[in-house]
């Protein structure tokens, strides 16, 4: 059975449990300024900036767990405090819109839909601190699934998103809450 809770300060080993199966990024992407160099940083700079956030008290996101494991994460917050999605998007602010800036599953739980469970209950949870509007951003690829680090555009569809802004590599689809 699959449970999703919000991130918060208990949660800070298995996030990093979790993303330790990923290599290097610990879901801080979107927190770089720039992509300049960002293929460059190490897992100890992602590591430190995610220590960074959640000593600040930012805690951006959902886990699944399964059992006492985490085994999927979705980043998901208000969309304004990511400067690097509304510049990239050319977006204007927008303090009731949230973004979905990615999702992470185990490898050994992936195609088990760990994500619908996190889409689900983000869904759900998001009027309750405020999000009007959810956006989320996927990558239209046929090719490697790490390019699916935003989520699959299919997944968006099927839980009513629609087009906001299209763009033949990575649209920005919406929900209105």
């Amino acid at each position: 059975m699959i449970r999703v809770e919000r991130f918060s300060r208990e949660h800070v080993d298995a996030f990093h449990a979790l993303h330790a199966t990923s290599g290097w990024c610990s879901c801080v992407a979107w927190w770089v300024e720039t992509w300049d160099g960002w293929g460059k940083r190490s897992a100890e700079e992602n590591r430190g900036l995610r220590d960074s956030l959640t000593k600040n008290n930012v805690f951006d996101g959902y886990l699944a767990f399964s059992d006492s494991e985490a085994v999927g994460w979705c980043q998901a917050l208000p969309r304004d405090r990511l400067v690097k999605i509304g510049r990239q998007f050319d977006l204007a602010a927008d303090a009731g819109t949230w973004a979905i800036g990615c999702f992470f599953i185990h490898p050994a739980h992936r195609r088990r839909g760990i994500a619908r469970h996190l889409l689900t209950t983000i869904l759900d949870d998001l009027p309750s601190r405020g999000a009007r509007r959810v956006e989320a951003y996927p990558k239209r690829t046929a090719g490697d699934a790490g390019e699916l680090w935003n989520g699959p555009e299919a997944l968006f569809r099927a839980y009513g998103f629609t087009t906001a802004k299209d763009d033949p590599v990575r649209p920005v689809l919406a929900k209105d809450l």
